[in-house]
């Protein structure tokens, strides 16, 4: 197994980005998605736009958890842009919008390295102000929306109107931020991929798997991580590596319809207390057998955390340690019907890794799921 993990920094930012704006899924039903994710995962409802507003395509409910925004998309006429997106690929992340301090700039660099365009930068306007914006294709199906917000202050976007939450807000929320957001792509294409946020953004590869420890008995996948500068935007990808069986990317991508993303990490400051609140709320989570929290190879690896074994052995919660510190991580099952999108929650203390060491118990968990549905 090959690992790497760069700390350095470029000296010059040739795409510089100041964070993920917004994650928009394209979804079937999007008044049902938004109570979803404002029960079981505690995000509150701030804006919407739909018909009601003079917006004849879609209804779309903008939900926040601390710096986190999904915007949560649905057609509410068979010929609207993006029915098709969920008819290929059930609900599913379109967007992943970067906020950028000059989007003229950015959208200019991405085209003159090759990138596709899917929206030359636009200005859209209301009382609140303006906000510039443009568009570039990434893997499959997937594009980046650029975002200068810079001079507006509304609740979201021009046209959206401030609404009430769809329930009462948690006292605390569950999650603050996304982490990174992991994309899955074709057998031989990963490469392709890493060179092209590379050349397009000045995105460095921060780390990469290959090997045993991203593989099972039956399966195996290898990934490769790019990330900004900063390191606030993470993106780790993805693709399927030759096994005994199908493998959780294989699954994905069957299931899919293509390249996607796969799976979003939100960043959380207390794991325990998130978990609780959401199986309360109905939430899936992976299960992990005891033997992981049993093996003394374990407690000798990860050392002193802030909560006891058994305590992650109660609720399923991995543990990893790096040399820069340790996190806390479990994966949901997938929110939708087909087996593809799911999240992780990780709780970071000092370790700027994705859980190496939990690779192999998360993947065997995946294939215990995989086989329930009769697809390993």
């Amino acid at each position: 197994m090959t690992q790497t993990m760069e700390h350095t920094t470029t000296t010059s930012d040739v795409f510089p980005v100041k964070g993920v704006d917004y994650l928009q899924f394209l979804v079937g039903n999007a008044k049902q998605a938004a109570h979803y994710y404002s029960t079981a995962f505690g995000m509150t409802c701030v804006a919407y736009r739909g018909p009601e507003q003079g917006y004849r395509d879609h209804a779309e409910y903008v939900l926040v958890s601390g710096a986190a925004r999904f915007l949560i998309t649905g057609a509410v006429h068979t010929g609207a842009p993006g029915a098709e997106h969920v008819v290929k690929h059930s609900d599913g992340i379109y967007d992943i919008a970067l906020e950028v301090p000059d989007v003229d700039a950015a959208y200019l660099h991405a085209i003159n390295a090759g990138a596709r365009g899917v929206s030359e930068p636009y200005d859209v306007k209301d009382e609140h102000g303006t906000v510039r914006i443009a568009a570039i294709a990434t893997y499959g199906d997937t594009i980046h929306s650029l975002v200068d917000r810079s001079g507006y202050d509304g609740p979201f976007l021009p046209g959206f109107v401030t609404r009430a939450p769809i329930v009462s807000p948690p006292e605390k929320r569950y999650f603050q931020a996304v982490d990174h957001v992991v994309g899955n792509v074709e057998l031989g294409k990963m490469d392709e991929w890493v060179e092209f946020y590379g050349r397009v953004m000045g995105f460095t590869n921060m780390a990469e798997f290959i090997g045993d420890d991203i593989a099972t008995d039956y399966s195996a996948l290898m990934s490769k991580v790019v990330a900004d500068g900063s390191r606030k935007v993470k993106f780790p990808l993805n693709e399927p590596a030759v096994s005994k069986r199908k493998s959780q990317i294989d699954e994905y991508l069957e299931f899919y319809g293509g390249p996607g993303a796969q799976h979003i990490a939100i960043a959380t400051n207390d794991i325990i207390r998130s978990v609780d609140a959401m199986v309360a709320a109905g939430c899936e989570f992976l299960d992990t057998p005891d033997s992981y929290y049993d093996d003394p190879t374990l407690r000798a690896r990860i050392g002193k955390v802030r909560v006891p074994i058994e305590e992650l052995k109660k609720r399923k919660i991995l543990v990893d340690r790096d040399e820069d510190g340790y996190l806390l991580q479990i994966f949901t099952k997938p929110v939708q019907d087909r087996p593809t999108v799911f999240f992780e929650l990780i709780e970071r203390h000092g370790s700027l890794g994705f859980g190496k060491g939990n690779f192999k118990a998360l993947f065997e968990a995946i294939e215990r799921e995989q086989e329930l549905r009769g697809n390993l």
